[in-house]
């Protein structure tokens, strides 16, 4: 990949709720937490995911060389809700930034959605589209009294939260080596569950996904199956990153990987790739939560911002998605940019 760069990145947390307390709040339980080591996640109460994005993208905008109307396409993602049935996001956050008419996308890719808006990014300013730079959005907001955050995950505290990303050509704080991405359409039905494909096909209260994807395990594969087939199909895109980057997993400083429970990053990730926990941003990413599609870029930016990479360090960013899919992107940091800390 040539001239392609992540040149700037935005990001908005809300309040923070520990562990401790949504136990003492009876939401969660002492075992579940000591499983997963995950710490805490952060709770936006009544403030849209739009809104935040929105905000995501004003930092990111002032971090940035690129002025608004030099920006030339807006992708956005999401997993959760983002406004009433027939909402645009994009629509939405051009509006709100007072930005003109430019190439949109809202991409529902599930928690791969950013590295999936990053690989739109890449095929934007590299190809035909010739832009010189896009902006990638995303904002969740899980608080719901039909979700609970802590439990509903399934191996995942849900986290709210926007990131916002300035890729373009021309130069930029981190140089995007290479990016894969692919499916496991075998697994599909593991989020999917049995319910009707029809919207009004289904009668009383659906299961939750945590609940499909139980299910899934009694009836279709065993849980030890499906991890060897995750951790396999995952290695491989991974593989193909490094290969096309030139190189090795001994030479990434970090691996950057959604925010999941321990086990699952240790033994999926880290250990397949010969690397130990110490090379994982994990103990940061424990107490942030998983904020949809937007873990890998949260931790960038505060890896970056807290100077806990250096120029000339390779980072792997990898995140998965329903389906089965999963992307993983090479950088290498080229400068610290002047946000940083």
């Amino acid at each position: 990949m040539e001239d392609v760069y992540i040149e700037s990145l935005g990001v908005v947390l809300p309040e923070w709720v520990s562990a401790e307390k949504a136990i003492a709040d009876g939401l969660w339980d002492t075992e579940g937490q000591q499983v997963s080591g995950l710490t805490g996640a952060y709770t936006a109460g009544d403030v849209p995911a739009m809104e935040m994005a929105v905000s995501a993208a004003q930092i990111a905008l002032e971090r940035s060389s690129f002025d608004l109307d030099e920006i030339g396409s807006n992708i956005h993602s999401s997993v959760n809700h983002q406004g009433p049935e027939g909402t645009y996001p994009p629509g939405f956050i051009l509006r709100e930034l007072g930005a003109e008419n430019m190439p949109v996308m809202h991409l529902r890719q599930g928690c791969n959605g950013m590295l999936s808006s990053l690989e739109v990014a890449i095929g934007q300013i590299t190809g035909a589209a010739g832009i010189e730079a896009a902006l990638l959005t995303t904002g969740e907001n899980f608080t719901s009294p039909e979700i609970n955050r802590w439990v509903d995950g399934g191996g995942l505290v849900l986290s709210d939260g926007a990131m916002a990303v300035v890729v373009g050509s021309g130069g930029g704080f981190a140089r995007v080596r290479s990016l894969n991405t692919g499916i496991l359409p075998a697994l599909e039905k593991m989020h999917r569950g049995d319910g009707s494909l029809l919207a009004h096909g289904d009668t009383g209260e659906p299961p939750t996904m945590l609940e499909r994807i139980e299910r899934y395990y009694e009836s279709e594969m065993p849980m030890s199956e499906m991890v060897e087939k995750i951790t396999l199909f995952d290695l491989d895109i991974i593989h193909r990153s490094l290969v096309d980057a030139g190189l090795n997993a001994s030479d990434i400083a970090k691996v950057i990987p959604v925010n999941m429970n321990q086990r699952m990053v240790e033994f999926s990730v880290m250990t397949p790739l010969g690397l130990p926990m110490s090379r994982c941003s994990w103990e940061f990413g424990r107490a942030v939560g998983h904020v949809g599609g937007a873990d890998v870029f949260i931790t960038l930016e505060h890896l970056v911002r807290t100077r806990e990479v250096a120029q000339g360090d390779h980072l792997l960013l990898a995140s998965m998605g329903p389906g089965w899919i999963c992307t993983a992107a090479v950088v290498t940091i080229e400068n610290l940019p002047s946000w940083a800390d």
